[in-house]
């Protein structure tokens, strides 16, 4: 992960980022190289003070395909170079070629330290990590040398450290002309090899071959509520239906008390459990498989029976104090210390977006997840009452969470009032109103939450209202729910419209082409203010998902 321009910006940022137990334990381990042709530098560094070297003003041109490709110009010839990783390997490829003969000299600067950390000048600079070797037809200059201070900006604007000290080992010199010169740099042995037809990057492989979904770049792993929401739109949609079903069936490995994963953390491989709605989700991700013609048979010999489970743990009770109040047979999850919804910012011990008690998406979810029991509890030929609890939730949503004054719904019911704060969690329950109901709350959304690139977390009017994402860790948290835009709600908010409106399919095309681009990839966020400045991960994976998910739902032949 880089930038067009060759300089790192970020701490993320490097040429090879291996994963020593994938999809986990991240280590920038080749930070970049920096070229040098003809007495002319290719490479770009920020310092203190200055940008040295600037290779950027020899740049001629850059493109995505079939891979990281820049043009330099440099002293009256062309010269190309391509970067490109070598799939199931711990490898990079960095290759060069020319339009006539030049002497190219290649300086490595090593990182050598966890994704998430800087490193400093230090004795020995790989650690106890494995070594990274260079393949090339060239030859090497043994020249170690440390470089102090490499700035990256972006981790300034995020308030955080931002100087690292990088080590390079010496100089590859190598002799490019008209046909590719590669160096591969690995910690597997991998060789140089072309590059591969393009991948769905947020699709990867654990370390014992099962697959799963990176949540985002560059910071987050497989989270459980992500992967489910994502399946129908990165996997479902496209017919890799066989994928699908695996990253089901390896969470479903991981269930404890009828709840599925929310994390695996960095260091290890224990799950947390800390979610009321990926458990959820992956009702709604099994019901778009089985609708895209996915086999029946694991339905009737492996997921309906963890689903029956599921839904007595949630009857009964489970962690987190998830679980259905016997009143109104609606499901309650979490406490003031938890964060159990996709709402989970938490500053120390604080909660920034409390939703505990009774969120409405929550319980929508949960009514969709007894329809489908019941569907499939019929073909199973039981005799099951998940009919007559999924009427009994309607009956209370309906009577609970209608808010007349304002013609949606409330965000969360709680044992002393309704949180009034409008939010679009709502547009996951339109399914459980009438007609008029669902017209009038899809207006409101649409009208205090919308915009170009998502929806709001917040209306503007709210006291609690961010219209920035910036600043400290901590004032980043503060909005990361209260205002910012997600561009992934988009696609449940064209569900929305268009059951409530279903003459709308023209207007809610044009909502999504603001949010296509041309390489594939979607934000995390944006501001809640103009101009919507794109924030936090570059690449996630839900933002993708939801619109190739309603793209194929609702204009599959555009």
């Amino acid at each position: 992960m880089g930038t067009v321009a060759g300089v790192n910006t970020r701490r993320y940022h490097g040429l090879l980022v291996a994963s020593l137990h994938p999809p986990v334990q991240r280590y920038v381990l080749l930070s970049r190289v920096e070229e040098e042709v003809d007495g002319r530098a290719l490479g770009v560094c920020q310092y203190p003070g200055i940008v040295t070297p600037r290779g950027f003003e020899i740049l001629g041109e850059f493109r995505s395909d079939p891979c990281a490709t820049w043009r330099f110009d440099v002293n009256g010839a062309t010269l190309e170079k391509q970067v490109y990783l070598i799939p199931g390997r711990q490898g990079v490829v960095i290759r060069y070629r020319a339009d006539r003969g030049l002497s190219l000299r290649v300086r490595p600067f090593i990182s050598y330290r966890d994704y998430h950390s800087l490193g400093q000048a230090r004795l020995d600079p790989f650690g106890s990590l494995p070594r990274l070797k260079f393949d090339h037809a060239g030859r090497f200059e043994d020249r170690p040398d440390w470089y102090y201070s490499v700035e990256y900006l972006v981790e300034l604007d995020r308030g955080l450290n931002f100087r690292e000290d990088l080590y390079s080992p010496g100089v590859i010199v190598l002799d490019v002309n008209t046909e590719w010169t590669p160096i591969c740099a690995s910690i597997d042995g991998a060789t140089y090899a072309e590059p591969a037809e393009r991948a769905d990057p947020f699709l990867v492989r654990r370390a014992d071959g099962t697959p799963t979904i990176m949540a985002g770049y560059p910071w987050f792993t497989d989270w459980g509520r992500d992967t489910m929401i994502s399946l129908p739109g990165l996997l479902i949609v496209k017919g890799k239906l066989d994928t699908a079903r695996e990253i089901i069936e390896g969470f479903l490995a991981h269930m404890r008390q009828g709840v599925i994963p929310n994390r695996f953390p960095d260091s290890g491989e224990t799950a947390e459990y800390n979610t009321a709605d990926a458990t959820l989700w992956m009702f709604q991700a099994m019901r778009e498989w089985l609708a895209a013609g996915g086999d029946r048979g694991f339905l009737r010999g492996t997921f309906y029976p963890a689903a029956k489970e599921i839904i007595a743990w949630h009857r009964r009770g489970t962690f987190f104090n998830i679980g259905v109040d016997p009143e109104d047979h609606l499901l309650h999850a979490g406490t003031a210390a938890t964060q159990l919804t996709w709402m989970d910012a938490k500053i120390g011990d604080r909660v920034v977006t409390p939703r505990h008690g009774k969120p409405v998406e929550i319980n929508a979810l949960w009514y969709k997840a007894l329809n489908l029991m019941a569907d499939w509890a019929e073909e199973m030929g039981e005799d099951a009452d998940y009919r007559r609890d999924a009427e009994l939730v309607q009956a209370s949503f309906r009577a609970k969470f209608w808010n007349e004054e304002r013609g949606c719904l409330y965000d969360v019911l709680t044992d002393k009032a309704p949180v009034r704060k409008l939010r679009p969690n709502q547009i996951f329950a339109v399914d459980l109103l009438d007609r008029e109901q669902q017209q009038s709350m899809v207006r409101v959304v649409e009208r205090e939450l919308l915009t170009p690139v998502g929806l709001r977390t917040l209306e503007r009017g709210d006291p609690d209202y961010k219209p920035r994402y910036e600043g400290s860790p901590e004032q980043r948290d503060e909005a990361y729910h209260q205002g910012t835009v997600w561009p992934w709600l988009m696609g449940p908010f064209i569900d929305a419209y268009l059951l409530a409106f279903p003459d709308g399919l023209a207007y809610c095309r044009e909502l999504i082409e603001g949010l296509e681009s041309p390489d594939g990839l979607i934000a995390e966020i944006y501001d809640g203010d103009e101009p919507r400045r794109a924030a936090g991960c570059p690449a996630q994976a839900w933002s993708v998902a939801e619109i190739a998910r309603v793209k194929a739902a609702y204009w599959p032949s555009v």
